[in-house]
């Protein structure tokens, strides 16, 4: 191998290559590199203010080859880490991040440990220099990353976690600020996620004195921990709805039984959604707080002493709320603090509504939410105010009213519901959305004529009393299963009586008649009952014949419930002391019928393992039980959903506006329906758009007065005119000779 002595020393990044190559045959050149190191770090040390390049070059190097003499590099880590502790402020910005550098490399090697490294580092924050403290936060979150990506090291985590948290107790805030955001990027990495780090961030990042250690760690506990996906199962026919529409299958098709086709299979595809829907926690965090109560009252008590900016007592506000309301706390003194903010002119009025809707939950005591519901009636739902705020007002209502049912009055709640006949089309269809919220939850609050048209499921609903729990013990809606049996026994006697018939006489394989005819009549009285029932739900969106239309409703939902349940269970010929009381005759169920129907459930279920056809035969007949008293509006189908954790603002600020009508607003509506279509009109036979066009396509742009002599031509002459045309030609031609 040949050498090159005379170019070596000046030439480091050479020797390195060649040192990782063969380390014993250049010994002699390292060894004099690290004595040149060492004369350089003597004198650097008498100056450590000024940025010393040729330090710089030479420890790098030494830190790249290090394991290749790791006997002679023992106190190289220790040089560096004393250096930066002794002048760690003093030290030139450059120098200092090229020394962490070579630290940093050492560390990737094992030639230094992660706490002295972490130690060291925490130290460095200190110093004002604000690129090398996002880089050592960046270094000191991946570091530890990389140590628990095979497998967690429990001890030295417990370790580190400890140092952190003490960092955290530090009164510079430069120190805790590093400390609080390095904790909360390694939860969101999932690598310290457990209830330990959650605790610790709460009981001292939350009530610490640095303002933005606090505001860090508010905002860690109202971060998403899971974006929302997106929801992509629209196909109609994921769930089978063909139980509940047999009757329509075979009928004349019309405009009124395909309206009821589609409502089916919007409630039934609504549904699929709900149960496919994987449960979304927004604030995971929260679910692992030791000590919830005494977590919110602290909040609570550092709120009303606090002198924070208004945003920051917002997120205090918030974070109490989300607590109160996943947690199902009793913390009394928030809501009249809120309700003295709940004013139309105050400043995120709406965020502040939001924060009442978290806060109430089926377990608070309905006078204490009267505050909140007395001020928001009292300053929002008054003709006084503009019909956004009304509207406003009637969502947060509604909001509330979803997650704690009685916190609202009877008398209150009527008197809210009259706003259905406003005049502005934002406040009436709040009000109504009100209505259809305590139509499926609380119907007996509201009055006879906007409870809807009842049904089998509206009857199934029990008012729960306050701290009541509604507790199954069957599955409601399996005892439609036992018509599936049923059923499967005719077919199987009626494949029988065929095959035992099919040498008789050509009348006798005729069938009954008397039975599909009363089908096809069952059938047909419960589409034309519930043709009425859409005519009835149509003019109900008609503020002038509303009442008349509901106190008809009564009277035909009888008729319609008794023809469904007819058409269900006639085809049933088993069990037939079973099947009397499945048959009702009446849309309400009899208190006999209906504890006679909730033990064959018992019975159905304590019998069988169900496989998903069966769940699929569930959910048909929970759906088909409900079917008749949904509206024909979308806004008002789409708002029957579970409440989730977390109120979205959104449903706050929902306010249904009219639909401008003027000339720019229908050209805009017109030409954003021309996009993304083929330009019609006559199309040419050209294949090249830009050749030139035939006379007679060009004669289509031209004006009259440039073709009216041609259009003449075609006018049909008389003899006469075509006497002296032709004569005037054989003068013309003989004028030509």
């Amino acid at each position: 191998m040949v050498r090159h002595n005379n170019q070596l020393p000046n030439n480091l990044t050479q020797l390195q290559n060649l040192i990782k190559r063969d380390p014993d045959s250049y010994k002699d050149e390292f060894l004099q590199q690290l004595a040149h190191f060492e004369t350089t770090l003597e004198i650097f040390n008498l100056n450590p203010t000024q940025y010393n390049k040729k330090l710089d070059e030479q420890a790098m190097f030494l830190a790249q080859v290090t394991q290749c003499y790791q006997n002679e590099m023992k106190t190289f880590p220790q040089k560096i880490v004393d250096v930066l502790k002794t002048h760690n402020s003093t030290l030139h910005n450059e120098m200092r991040l090229s020394l962490c550098k070579c630290l940093i490399l050492l560390r990737n090697k094992n030639f230094i440990t992660a706490f002295d490294l972490l130690e060291l580092f925490f130290s460095l924050i200190k110093c004002q220099d604000k690129n090398l403290r996002e880089y050592l936060k960046t270094h000191i979150i991946t570091d530890i990353k990389n140590m628990n990506m095979k497998h967690k090291d429990m001890k030295l985590n417990s370790t580190l976690q400890n140092f952190i948290y003490s960092m955290l107790r530090d009164s510079n805030t430069k120190t805790a600020k590093l400390a609080i955001d390095i904790l909360i990027e390694l939860y969101h990495k999932n690598i310290w996620n457990d209830h330990k780090t959650v605790n610790i961030i709460a009981d001292v990042g939350c009530f610490s004195k640095v303002t933005k250690v606090m505001v860090a760690s508010l905002k860690f506990f109202l971060s998403r921990d899971e974006e929302e996906k997106a929801e992509n199962s629209d196909s109609d026919d994921d769930v089978d709805p063909r139980d509940t529409m047999i009757s329509n299958k075979f009928n004349k098709k019309t405009r009124k039984r395909e309206k009821m086709v589609e409502k089916v299979k919007k409630i039934a595809k609504k549904n699929k959604k709900k149960k496919e829907k994987a449960p979304l926690f927004n604030f995971s965090a929260l679910h692992l707080i030791n000590n919830p109560q005494g977590f919110a009252e602290k909040l609570f008590k550092q709120l009303e002493s606090s002198n924070e900016r208004f945003e920051v007592k917002l997120m205090l506000l918030d974070v109490i709320s989300r607590l109160i309301g996943l947690h199902n706390l009793f913390l009394f003194n928030y809501y009249p603090f809120i309700a003295r903010l709940l004013m139309p002119h105050q400043r995120e009025v709406t965020r502040i509504l939001q924060f009442a809707a978290q806060a109430s939950h089926e377990l608070v005591p309905p006078e204490i939410v009267e505050p909140v519901m007395k001020a928001i009636a009292n300053n929002f739902i008054t003709e006084r105010n503009s019909t956004d705020v009304m509207a406003v007002g009637l969502n947060a209502v509604r909001e509330i009213c979803g997650r704690c049912p009685l916190a609202i009055g009877e008398d209150l709640l009527r008197d809210l519901v009259q706003y259905k006949m406003y005049k502005e089309k934002s406040v009436m269809m709040a009000a109504r959305s009100l209505i259809q919220l305590y139509r499926q939850s609380m119907p007996n609050l509201l009055h006879k004529k906007d409870r809807g048209r009842p049904t089998e499921a509206s009857s199934e609903l029990k008012p729960k009393k306050y701290g009541e729990m509604d507790i199954k013990d069957h599955i409601p809606g399996s005892e439609v299963l036992l018509d599936k049996d049923n059923n499967t026994l005719e077919n199987e006697k009626k494949k029988g009586n065929k095959k035992k018939n099919k040498n008789d006489d050509s009348e006798d394989e005729w069938i009954d008649v008397a039975s599909s005819d009363s089908e096809i009549n069952i059938s047909d009285s419960d589409i034309s009952e519930d043709e009425e029932g859409e005519e009835e739900s149509e003019a109900d969106s008609d503020v002038e014949n509303e009442e008349d239309n509901d106190s008809e409703g009564n009277a035909d939902d009888d008729k319609e419930v008794d023809g469904e349940e007819t058409q269900e269970e006639s085809i049933s010929t088993n069990k037939p002391e079973k099947r009397k009381i499945l048959k009702t005759k009446s849309s309400k169920l009899t208190k006999e019928e209906k504890e006679e129907k909730i033990k064959i459930a018992r019975e159905v279920a304590m019998d069988k393992i169900f496989t998903d056809e069966d769940f699929k035969r569930i959910e048909a007949a929970q759906i088909k039980k409900a079917i008749s008293g949904v509206k024909r509006k979308k806004h008002v189908v789409e708002e029957e959903e579970e409440s989730s954790e977390l109120v979205k603002l959104s449903d706050i600020e929902n306010i249904h506006k009219k639909r401008k009508h003027d000339k720019n607003a229908r050209l805009e509506t017109v030409l954003k329906g021309r996009e993304e279509r083929d330009k019609f009109g006559y199309k040419d036979r050209r294949k090249n758009p830009n050749c030139s066009k035939t006379n007679r396509e060009k004669r289509k742009t031209k004006t009259y007065q440039m073709v009216k002599h041609k259009a003449r031509g075609k006018v049909k002459r008389s003899f006469k005119e075509k006497q002296i045309a032709f004569r005037n030609y054989l003068i013309k031609q003989k004028k030509m000779r």
